[in-house]
C-alpha cells in the first residue's frame, strides 16, 4: 500500500499544500463559478451541477495535457522543466498580487427569454468555458508541475493523481455552492467583503506558495 502511495502521490507536506491550494481555488469567484450559479438560479440546480461537471471534465483534459507535456520535458529537457517551475512560481506570485488588486467584478448572467436549455448544453457550456479560458490553461501548465521532481520516475502518475484529487476536493465544495446559489449570489454581488476575503485568501496561499517554490528551486 505504501509503495502505491509513493507512486501516485507526492510527499505529505506537498500533498497538504496542494489540497489547501485546491480548496482556495474551488471557492474563489471566477468565470466557472459565475456559470454554475447562473445556471442554478436561472434554470435549476441540475443545470448548475451539469455545468460544474463540464468544467471538472475540462480540468481532467488540462491535466492529461500537462502530464504529456511535462513527461516530455523531464525526459528530453530537464533544464526547461526547471525553468517552467521558476516561471510557474512567478506566475503564482503575479496571481496573488492580481487578487489583492482585484475589485468587485463578479457578475451573474441574466436569464434570457429563450427556451430552457437541455442539460447536455449546460454540461458542454461548462466544458467549453473551462477549456477555452487561457488563464486556466496557463495555471495548470505552471501549477501542477510544482508538485513533482524531474528525478521522480513516477512524476506522470503523480501529476494525473493530483488532477483527480483536485476534482475530488472541488466536487463537494461546488455542490454546496450550487445548492446555496441564491444566497451565495447575493453575498458575492452585494457584499464587497465576501469577495474581498476570498481574494485575500487566494493571495495569501499563492504568495506563500510561490515564495517556498522559488526558495527551494534556487537552492538546487
Amino acid at each position: 500500500m505504501h509503495d502505491l502511495l509513493h507512486i501516485f502521490l507526492p510527499e505529505w507536506p506537498m500533498l497538504m499544500a496542494f489540497s489547501a491550494a485546491a480548496i482556495i481555488l474551488a471557492i474563489t469567484p471566477g468565470p466557472d463559478m459565475a456559470l454554475f450559479l447562473s445556471r442554478a438560479i436561472n434554470f435549476g440546480k441540475a443545470h448548475g451541477i451539469m455545468a460544474m461537471l463540464g468544467a471538472l471534465t475540462g480540468v481532467m483534459i488540462h491535466t492529461a495535457l500537462v502530464v504529456f507535456g511535462v513527461s516530455v520535458l523531464i525526459t528530453t529537457a530537464p533544464i526547461a522543466f526547471f525553468a517552467l517551475k521558476i516561471v510557474g512560481a512567478l506566475y503564482l506570485l503575479w496571481l496573488a498580487i492580481s487578487a489583492l488588486r482585484a475589485g468587485q467584478n463578479f457578475a451573474l448572467a441574466k436569464k434570457n427569454d429563450g427556451a430552457k436549455p437541455k442539460l447536455k448544453n449546460s454540461y458542454l457550456t461548462g466544458l467549453g468555458i473551462n477549456l477555452l479560458n487561457p488563464k486556466i490553461v496557463l495555471f495548470f501548465i505552471t501549477f501542477l508541475p510544482q508538485f513533482v521532481s524531474s528525478a521522480d520516475p513516477y512524476a506522470a502518475y503523480k501529476l494525473f493523481s493530483l488532477g483527480i484529487l483536485f476534482n475530488i476536493i472541488s466536487l463537494p465544495l461546488l455542490i454546496m455552492m450550487i445548492f446555496g446559489a441564491d444566497w451565495l449570489a447575493i453575498a458575492l454581488t452585494k457584499s464587497k467583503w465576501v469577495g474581498r476575503a476570498m481574494n485575500y485568501g487566494f493571495a495569501a496561499i499563492f504568495a506563500s506558495f510561490a515564495a517556498v517554490i522559488l526558495t527551494a528551486q534556487t537552492r538546487h
